[in-house]
């Protein structure tokens, strides 16, 4: 049992289901806890470790039949370790695989999921522009023009996770002929293409993100995902994933909480350890109950996802409450380290640097606070 999951929401899982969850959370303690804050304070991805995350079987289980539950445990288990890794993961698995897997062919699911699931082609999602975030639905200014059997994009993209070493990149273009938003799965090397790594980040700083430019890059239709024909079809992609960066957020929270509750009983001060302490008492009571009802949100999220019946505003009540819980948790965190907890030796000032990622991307707060409300009240507020 995790110290962090107090009611013990894991005894919800299938013995097969808890096999897996299990063999990912030994994969991350023996594999990527070791080397994250190297890795994250040199701004590099552990590649060689690509190869061991597709000896545990987990990419592509939504379109094998998984539950949420399961695949959100999952997430859980990567951001409560390193939320860099958990970020590269959920890219691929989530946004590029789950774009193609929902909006593709037959034939391009057969084309690229497979190799995707073995982890021997890693994906992108381009949606983000350098002028645009969440105006993106009516703002975007990457075009797609087609000539014959090949489309010509032009524009740029920002913040794009995966993307200086992807093999596959899922770009989203407005057609100049409809003005439609639609979807491209752009190979590597594809001239017109080019990915440059973001530098001086303060977070998930592991994550290899990038700015990227399309010049007359030229696309084969084959290559076209014929089932985007519009923004609410990348919405879609979106509202699954909102509720991954949910977990996301609990897994953060949750990692943060167990090392202020390792470090409170082996800190002395005044003669005995910090643990005994009313106040630090309080803040450790606080972050669990941060974390407690945040999973508790996202478990019946998943089960609303497995019911078929969950709607945007689900995945964006998610997304909005449990990031807002996680940064005040990851702040009482640092506040029982003290000084140490702003320095990498001790862990807590890498989860307290990511959460400032978690909590904006898939929308901020803001926008998704707007999608809910739109929701209960019938009125759109966005403009």
């Amino acid at each position: 049992m995790m110290t962090g999951d107090f009611y013990d929401y894991f005894e919800l899982l299938e013995k097969d289901e808890k096999e897996i969850v299990l063999r990912v959370r030994e994969f991350m303690a023996r594999e990527v806890a070791p080397i994250a804050d190297e890795e994250w304070t040199n701004a590099r991805f552990p590649h060689h470790l690509i190869p061991e995350f597709a000896k545990l079987d987990i990419a592509g289980l939504p379109y094998r039949g998984a539950r949420s539950l399961l695949t959100g445990f999952l997430v859980l288990e990567m951001n409560r370790v390193d939320p860099s890794m958990g970020t590269f993961f959920g890219v691929h698995n989530g946004l590029a695989m789950g774009s193609i897997d929902r909006l593709g062919s037959d034939e391009q699911r057969e084309r690229w999921l497979p190799p995707m699931a073995a982890m021997e082609k890693i994906g992108a999602f381009a949606l983000t522009e350098p002028e645009g975030g969440s105006d993106v639905a009516a703002g975007l200014r990457t075009t797609a023009r087609r000539e014959g059997d090949v489309w010509v994009l032009n524009g740029a993209k920002r913040w794009i996770g995966n993307a200086t070493f992807a093999d596959l990149v899922v770009v989203w273009a407005k057609d100049e002929a409809d003005g439609q938003v639609k979807g491209f799965v752009v190979e590597k090397g594809t001239p017109g293409f080019s990915a440059t790594k973001i530098e001086n980040k303060i977070a998930l700083r592991t994550v290899q993100n990038a700015d990227i430019t399309l010049t007359n890059c030229l696309v084969r239709e084959e290559n076209r995902l014929p089932n985007a024909g519009g923004f609410r079809d990348t919405a879609a992609i979106l509202r699954q994933t909102r509720g991954g960066v949910a977990w996301q957020a609990v897994g953060c929270m949750m990692g943060a909480y167990e090392l202020a509750l390792k470090y409170a009983k082996d800190r002395e001060q005044f003669g005995r350890p910090i643990a005994g302490f009313q106040l630090v008492q309080d803040l450790l009571v606080r972050m669990l109950g941060n974390v407690t009802c945040s999973l508790g949100m996202v478990v019946r999220l998943a089960q609303l996802q497995d019911a078929g019946v969950y709607k945007d505003e689900h995945s964006a009540m998610a997304k909005a409450f449990c990031t807002v819980r996680m940064r005040e948790a990851v702040g009482w965190g640092r506040e029982i380290m003290g000084g140490n907890g702003i320095v990498l030796d001790y862990g807590m000032g890498r989860f307290v640097a990511d959460s400032e990622a978690i909590y904006s991307y898939e929308g901020t707060r803001e926008i998704n606070s707007l999608i809910v409300g739109r929701a209960i009240t019938g009125v759109g507020a966005f403009i």
